[in-house]
């Protein structure tokens, strides 16, 4: 062995198989290798860390290295076992959870878990509070922490024995002081001792106030907007014990094997991150494994997009075991992150993930044919138990595998155990296989061109060697452990998130700026400098407001400086008292009804539509879609489409009417909310707003009562397209179908009503 060489270890757990590669960090370059020492690959175990003890055991093995050569720089895993845990709805491996909002009097309307999958609500949820709190969009306070009130929350949390809290309060990624959710923690350490975990939804942004200028690294669980942070939290909390004795078993395995390299974690955007961040926030980790996949392709076939001429971002397929996942690999040499919020087992959060679509097709996807001869593959798949359920190696279920063997595109386990397999039947099942793919590739592409595309993962096997609308297919050596491969090269990263208020000055200038930053705190978390570089910019107007207010977020990535990581063995390996890791009780989802959107129909009684849950969906998207920036604004409709469900939910009811259904003399209301839709946001309202206002209208206009709310009236777009609905609920009256504005614009004169000056009455 070359005692000049050094090496990291990279292991990636999937649901069917583990993997773990060994590269020689001097010899990235080398064409044929790519510096990749060993690699193996194993079925994934029930108990994950002994899986992953063996796959590093093996591999260091087959590369001849002795686990105690100081060259070993890395151990870095990437692994789906927490979100699997939410996922699953494993209630052994997940916690009730105390959520204590600084926030009144806000937020009433949306409570916590409001939009919760009842199943998952049922495991997590143990308390809920709304207490005084919380800053406006500028940072100003609203109403001051109240000591009394934490620690009277502090005692019921005791009494009902909860061992997780989550503190989030409004606007709090500007508390640049910590003087609301870091003083509410406080108080409740003191309280309830150091026992219980404390997640505060702005944990670890760095907050710093540079004149105007609102700055934060990336947060514990996402950026702004109030719900999407609060369920990530909620999340976070939920799981972190599980996280903890899971990294810990990491640690000891470490320790069993004679590693003395410090243990790191692939995040959701492709960087490291910590054992010990890791352990404190696992939602970072749930979607490393498909990033870690289109890393490790990009590495493999040595495609350095940053320097490609042409600028283009590519496709990556990884079919594994028992799902393809596909996603776009850019320019930076990163995947392509989701829109600005994504569902995590039903869970809506805001925090970073990979643009990632995946399909029920893999390896061991099962094959069938139904009775009018049609071919189906998957979704459903044998899994890790592929060698020895499938035909080839004497099983009695035809899989992808075995249509692939039968055609004689590879050999594996016994050919002639396919031969039992019509060769019809299997150009037909490949065919099936060939369209599935086209379909979810050109849901990914970004243009009509042809695309090449980088093809990895241990079940690409089943691959045809074309695909329609593809112009090039790669297969890099080493494609079977593509995901291992990423996870050993992973960089580290820093991001500044920040509102700037640009007034007065140049947004060049405050981008160059914050560029420079974000580059530091790279180089503070680990990176090397030399390496590091901007790999996203995005620049964000905040609507509505006269000071420029623009939210800047950069992105820096740069290579891990092992000569900074000195003395981090110590923490990785430390001595713990073993612990036993409870089994899974894996709890199946509640049935639920599922609605085909192609033959749904409303529900029309009379001249009135009862609006169901679906009809307030299909409401919810149309105003979002109203409420872009190309069609006048209006904030994000979706806490007014909680509010409108839960009233369903809790067995009122929405009706909604149209003009026929009046008389001359009725008076109907009209309401919503103006100014900055970001204000929303964090500040959800409460419903006490609309009622009190109505009430002191009703009592101006000497009126007992209105006949019906105007829906659709002052904007259709945005949050105010639901408005009126809620309106419904308070005054027991139906909604009035008025399409007044038919988008969103900024001026309440901006309606109908508004050229008919006889129409239009007082507002308040």
């Amino acid at each position: 062995m070359n005692q000049k060489s050094f090496y990291r270890i990279g292991v990636d757990v999937g649901g069917t198989n583990t993997d773990a590669v060994v590269i020689d960090a001097s010899k990235s370059n080398d064409k044929e290798t790519k510096g990749v020492v060993a690699s193996f690959k194993h079925a994934t175990t029930s108990d994950v860390t002994t899986g992953i003890e063996l796959a590093v055991k093996k591999v260091l093995e087959d590369a001849g290295i002795d686990p105690g050569y100081e060259g070993i720089l890395s151990l870095t895993i990437g692994t789906t076992h927490f979100i699997n845990a939410v996922v699953q709805l494993d209630s052994a491996r997940l916690e009730k959870v105390a959520v204590i909002r600084l926030a009144a009097p806000y937020t009433t309307e949306c409570p916590p878990f409001i939009d919760f999958p009842i199943d998952l609500k049922n495991i997590m949820c143990g308390h809920t509070s709304i207490i005084h709190g919380g800053l406006q969009i500028d940072g100003r306070t609203i109403n001051e922490l109240r000591e009394e009130e934490v620690v009277q929350q502090a005692r019921i949390i005791q009494e009902k024995g909860l061992k997780n809290v989550v503190v989030i309060g409004i606007y709090s990624p500007l508390d640049v002081d910590g003087k609301q959710e870091y003083r509410a923690r406080e108080i409740l350490k003191r309280e309830l001792g150091a026992a219980v975990n404390i997640v505060c939804s702005c944990d670890g942004e760095l907050l710093v106030l540079l004149g105007e200028l609102h700055e934060f690294k990336e947060g514990v669980v996402g950026h702004v907007g109030f719900i999407e942070r609060e369920n990530a939290s909620i999340l976070n909390a939920s799981i972190m014990s599980f996280a903890k004795r899971t990294v810990r078993g990491y640690r000891r395995a470490m320790a069993r094997l004679g590693l003395k390299c410090p243990l790191y974690l692939t995040q959701n955007d492709g960087t490291l991150i910590t054992a010990a961040e890791a352990a404190r926030l696992p939602i970072k980790t749930f979607s490393s494994g498909a990033t870690n996949s289109m890393r490790g392709a990009s590495y493999l076939a040595a495609i350095d997009l940053q320097r490609n001429d042409s600028g283009k971002s590519m496709i990556v397929v990884d079919i594994g075991g028992t799902t393809t996942d596909v996603g776009v690999l850019l320019p930076s040499g990163f995947p392509r992150q989701a829109a600005a919020f994504i569902e995590v087992a039903g869970v809506r959060t805001n925090f970073s993930m990979p643009d990632i679509h995946s399909i029920g097709l893999g390896g061991g996807s099962r094959v069938r044919t139904s009775e009018n001869g049609k071919i189906s593959v998957g979704p459903d798949s044998v899994g890790h138990f592929l060698p020895q359920e499938a035909l080839v190696f004497g099983g009695e279920t035809l899989t992808a595998t075995d249509v692939t063997v039968r055609l004689g595109v590879v050999k594996l386990g016994d050919p002639a155990l396919a031969e039992q397999l019509a060769k019809e039947t299997a150009e037909n099942a490949r065919e099936t296989i060939k369209r599935m793919l086209e379909i979810v590739v050109d849901r990914m592409k970004t243009s009509q061109e042809d695309c090449d595309l980088l093809l990895v993962g241990g079940g690409s096997i089943i691959a045809p060697p074309s695909l329609r609308g593809v112009k090039n297919i790669i297969l890099p050596r080493f494609h079977e452990v593509a995901n291992a491969v990423g996870a050993a090269i992973a960089s580290v990263s820093g991001e500044i998130d920040t509102i700037e208020i640009l007034h007065g000055k140049s947004l060049s200038g405050a981008i160059e700026r914050i560029k420079q930053q974000a580059v530091d705190n790279a180089v503070q978390t680990g990176a090397d400098r030399a390496s590091t570089r901007i790999v996203d910019i995005n620049v964000l107007p905040v609507q509505y407001v006269t000071n420029q207010a623009t939210r800047i977020i950069v992105r820096a990535v740069g290579d891990l400086d092992f000569s900074s990581t000195v003395g981090m063995a110590l923490e990785d390996v430390e001595e713990i008292e073993d612990e036993a890791q409870p089994n899974s009780i894996i709890n199946p989802p509640s049935a639920k009804e599922e609605v085909d959107f192609t033959t749904y129909r409303p529900n029309i009684v009379g001249k009135e539509w009862i609006l169901s849950e679906t009809d307030l969906f299909f409401i919810m998207e149309g105003c979002g879609v109203l409420g872009t920036e190309n069609q006048g604004g209006g904030g994000s409709p979706y806490p007014a489409y909680l509010i409108c469900r839960q009233i369903l939910r809790d067995g009122g009811s929405i009706r909604i009417i149209d003009h026929s259904s009046l008389r001359d003399e009725d008076v109907v209301v009209r309401g919503g909310f103006m100014g900055s839709p970001s204000v929303g946001s964090e500040r959800i309202r409460s419903g006490e707003h609309l009622r009190v206002a109505g009430r002191e209208l009703a009592k101006y206009c000497g009126i007992s009562n209105f006949s019906a709310t105007l829906w659709r009236v002052d904007e259709i777009g945005g949050s105010n397209g639901m408005q009126s609905l809620q309106m419904s609920k308070y005054y027991d009256i139906p909604a009035l179908d008025g399409d007044l504005m038919g988008r969103a614009y900024p001026m309440l004169d901006q309606v109908l009503p508004g050229a008919f000056p006889d129409l239009c009455q007082e507002a308040a």
